[in-house]
This record gives C-alpha cells, sequence and structure tokens, in this order.
C-alpha cells in the first residue's frame, strides 16, 4: 500500500503570501533541470546505440531491453554528478526569472544606518 501523496507547496515550503517560497522554487528548478539533463542524456545514448557499424551477433529484444535499463541508469547517475553541466546552465537561466530571496532583501536593509544612508 502506497503512503500519501506530498504537496510540494507545504505550509513549511510557503511564503508569507500563500506561494511557494523562493527556495522552494529554486528547489523545484533544480530537480526539473537535473531531470531534463538526464532525458536529453537517455536521448543522446540512445541515439549512440542505434549508429551500430556491424550487426550484433548475439543480440535479442531481451539484451536490448536490458541494455536500455543500462543506458538509462547510467544517464540517471550522469545527470546527478553534474557531468555535463547543462543542468547547471538551465538552472543559471531560470534564476534571472526567480525574485532575490527576501533574506537577501532584509539583509541590505540592516546593513544602512536608521536614517536611510549606508554606512
Amino acid at each position: 500500500m502506497t503512503g500519501p501523496v506530498a504537496n510540494p507547496a507545504t505550509p513549511t515550503a510557503l511564503g508569507a503570501s500563500g506561494t511557494p517560497s523562493t527556495e522552494a522554487q529554486r528547489e523545484q528548478l533544480r530537480q526539473a533541470a537535473q531531470a531534463f539533463e538526464a532525458i536529453f542524456l537517455r536521448q543522446m545514448i540512445g541515439s549512440m546505440r542505434n549508429a551500430r557499424l556491424a550487426e550484433d551477433v548475439f543480440g535479442s529484444a531481451s539484451s536490448e531491453q536490458f541494455r536500455d535499463m543500462g543506458d538509462a541508469q547510467l544517464a540517471d547517475s550522469m545527470s546527478r554528478q553534474g557531468s555535463f553541466g547543462i543542468a547547471e546552465l538551465l538552472l543559471a537561466q531560470f534564476n534571472r526569472a526567480i525574485p532575490a530571496a527576501p533574506a537577501a532583501a532584509t539583509g541590505e536593509a540592516n546593513s544602512s544606518t536608521p536614517n536611510g544612508s549606508a554606512s
């Protein structure tokens, strides 16, 4: 039996306005970028496998299926390690769309003097 489905917008992940916090958004983007990199690598490895120069002597449908599963595991592992950096490039692009964290704004406010001038 499976447990309840976790809601990504839990009260701990919500900001004061009821929207997901910046940290939660960044984590979701990181996971999405890593998943995209894994899919991209699976496609690339699959295309490399299809470009055979010779016929596979011992090949069969079952060995192809196991090879595909191994390729998927390899792609997932490579994306977790960040071997290609595709996820990092996507994150750099996505982070421009997310506003700065409120903690950074309060840190800047604390660095100024009470009269509003910077010290």
